[in-house]
């Protein structure tokens, strides 16, 4: 414990030293400018020009002229209180409209590398790199207008916002949320790296795509269909899961591991990655070729730890904004103290809370009964409480391409889709005249509007037969992000407020549509309240363990900042190891496996994971909220919350703050119900 606290006292400083080194503004030149404004407008005044003047100074650099500047920019330029709700009101107004179009410009840019328009040119990769957006904070400060708001309104901590942020009014919500923004002063060239960085590790995870018919086991024969190729992992965990109760699958299922098992490892030959060339065995690492190819030496050989090399790269690229970030002075404190709102060991706290509680040991032992054999570790996503176990893959990829064949035919669908789930028609219609379907390149993503011009667009698969069912279950699922991101901005009291608390919010929205899928096909509610809390429990277990090795590995990541791609990959092995042993080794009787460090958004989404766990315990307790007849109606109030903080949220929304507690109490219940 004393040797966590030394190093995030070490962050600290560090972090500190660095602001110093750019501040040029000296204490006694603040107390003189301090003094002169407090006799120019009053006692009444002081604590608004203490905290301003010091924001203020601590991001005055050299660039932005001497100590005389300083005072004279401070003196000319600070508002009584009278004075700053039109002022805000114009701030709020313009942001709006200059982040909106530049979101919508990056949108342009990105969309052949995001969407399926056909072959990627080697333009299309260098405009995906023009990010205009990233200048925007450096213009803002150069600008003196970041100074001015510095001066005006305050940079809440976290801390503060749950001390006093229930008794606050959506004025000083609004205000609060909107300084985020100015938080932290980061140079064009850092931030450019960060974007770039990211957007590397996001076109390799897009483009790592398994040809599934040319995977072998020991009876050299396809598993698989002709053709079908499965992006990493989300492809391959949905194919896993597709195989429970299926004449044949558990053997593919154990394939499927394997496959993974080597691709953490990278030990997946680089010429079977997206290709047709090579036939693969995972369990041996036996390579063939494959169509009368010739493989090269190249091609033959395993990746050179890419994975780990693009994850290494968003550390770096990441790690350069610590410096310019004095409240938050690492990325891990910045993703749980800045974007999630919650602060780390809490979050911790909640996802051991699942991982150790007894309810999964006795639901695990109900799962192998079920299965008729001792679980194996890829029944993590055991699909037996989902609504689809039991029903043919055939059946369900045949209704949702005759239903579907095209994009254009979900786009005109929308309106019918969301009268299903409960909206009313006028409410359909206005959420589905601000939603635009494309067609996806990776697995598929929602991507909001920022202006309240503009449109939200959803991103899904749709293949040349038509869109399938593992297609249309990610669609609902970004769907409900979309209708979120409609919500909690066009009908938001305040801009500024405009989203959820953080990423978790809008997945527990999106797990609510997913999981109503096949409802909306016209085949029942296939699973009761039972299945419901017991599934809700098996996923939140899954992404938990996932969670916590993603967090443990950015430790070790600022602790090891030097570190190569071969160790970093060594170090998500170990910290995958550690996790399974500590929470799974009693459930699926074996230890040391890797499978946990599977997920691809630890190399192309730092630090997301948490939402997902965070969101299965979220969207369980909005849950009831969102039973029966309304359904549409809770779902608007419970999004045009807005951006507070996510205990507030949640004691708005359903009366209770953050807890695993309902789930487990739920789960319970259900066990003891399914003993009798």
């Amino acid at each position: 414990m004393s040797g966590v606290k030394l190093w995030g006292a070490a962050m600290v400083l560090a972090a500190t030293q660095a602001l110093a080194q750019q501040a040029i503004i000296d204490s006694q030149t603040k107390e003189r400018v301090i003094g002169e404004l407090l006799s120019r407008f009053g006692a009444a005044e002081e604590a608004r020009i203490r905290r301003g003047v010091e924001q203020v100074a601590a991001r005055w650099w050299e660039e932005d002229g001497d100590s005389n500047a300083f005072a004279t920019f401070c003196r000319d330029n600070f508002l009584p209180s009278g004075e700053l709700g039109p002022a805000f009101a114009r701030l709020e107004a313009a942001l709006e409209q200059v982040e909106g179009h530049l979101h919508e410009i990056r949108r342009e840019l990105t969309t052949p590398l995001d969407l399926d328009t056909g072959p990627v040119m080697r333009v299309d990769e260098l405009l995906a790199r023009l990010d205009l957006g990233s200048h925007l904070t450096e213009d803002l400060f150069r600008t003196k207008v970041a100074h001015w708001a510095l001066l005006n309104f305050p940079v809440h901590s976290l801390a503060e916002r749950l001390q006093d942020g229930p008794a606050w009014d959506r004025e000083t919500w609004a205000r609060s949320r909107l300084m985020d923004r100015f938080a932290l002063r980061v140079p064009a060239p850092v931030a450019q790296k960060v974007t770039q960085a990211l957007l590397a590790a996001d076109q390799y995870i897009a483009s790592y795509n398994i040809p599934m018919d040319l995977l072998r086991d020991g009876s050299g024969t396809p598993l698989f269909p002709k053709g079908l190729r499965l992006i990493s992992h989300w492809g391959l965990r949905d194919e896993l899961k597709s195989w429970y109760g299926q004449p044949g699958g558990l053997q593919r299922q154990r394939v499927i591991q394997e496959l993974m098992l080597r691709i953490v490892r990278q030990e997946v030959p680089q010429g079977f990655i997206n290709s047709e060339r090579l036939l693969f065995d995972p369990f041996t690492g036996k390579v063939q070729a494959a169509n009368g190819f010739s493989p090269t030496p190249e091609e033959l050989s395993f990746e050179p730890n890419t994975r780990y090399r693009l994850w290494l790269a968003n550390f770096h690229a990441l790690r350069g904004v610590d410096p310019y970030s004095p409240t938050a002075p690492t990325a891990i404190a910045r993703t749980f103290e800045l974007e999630r709102q919650i602060p780390e060991a809490e979050v911790e706290k909640v996802l051991t809370e699942v991982l150790s509680a007894q309810e999964v040991r006795r639901l695990a032992k109900l799962i192998a009964t079920r299965l008729g054999r001792p679980l194996e570790p890829f029944d993590l996503w055991y699909a037996g409480f989902t609504s689809r176990a039991g029903l043919s893959e055939d059946e369900l990829n045949r209704k949702v391409g005759e239903r579907y064949p095209t994009v254009e035919s979900f786009q005109k669908d929308l309106p019918n889709i969301l009268q299903k789930l409960g909206f009313a028609p006028e409410t359909a219609a206005f959420l589905a005249e601000r939603i635009v379907v494309d067609p996806a390149r990776g697995a598929g993503h929602a991507l909001g509007a920022v202006r309240r011009q503009d449109k939200a667009h959803l991103r899904t698969r749709v293949g040349r037969s038509g869109m399938d069912y593992k297609g249309f279950n990610i669609a609902i699922h970004e769907l409900g992000h979309n209708v979120e991101q409609v919500f909690s901005l066009h009908r938001m009291d305040r801009w500024a407020l405009a989203g959820v608390p953080n990423n978790a919010f809008t997945e527990a929205f999106a797990f609510a549509f997913q999981a109503r899928d096949l409802e909306l096909l016209g085949l029942g509610k296939t699973r009761g309240r039972q299945e419901e809390v017991l599934g809700t429990l098996w996923a939140t277990y899954e992404i938990a363990g996932v969670s916590l090795v993603d967090m443990k590995v950015w430790r070790w990541l600022y602790q090891h900042p030097e570190a190569t791609p071969e160790q970093l990959k060594e170090a998500v092995l170990t910290a995958a190891r550690e996790v399974w042993n500590a929470y799974f080794a009693d459930v699926f009787g074996r230890r040391d496996c890797e499978l946990l460090a599977i997920y691809s958004h630890m190399v192309a989404y730092p630090m997301y994971l948490p939402d997902y766990a965070l969101g299965h315990l979220i969207a369980f307790q909005i849950g009831e909220k969102l039973r029966g007849p309304d359904f549409g109606k809770e779902f608007e109030r419970m999004a045009r919350i807005g951006r507070v903080t996510p205990d507030l949220w949640l004691k708005q929304a359903v009366g209770a703050p953050l807890s695993a507690q309902p789930l487990l109490r739920a789960a319970r219940e259900a066990l003891a119900d399914q003993s009798h």
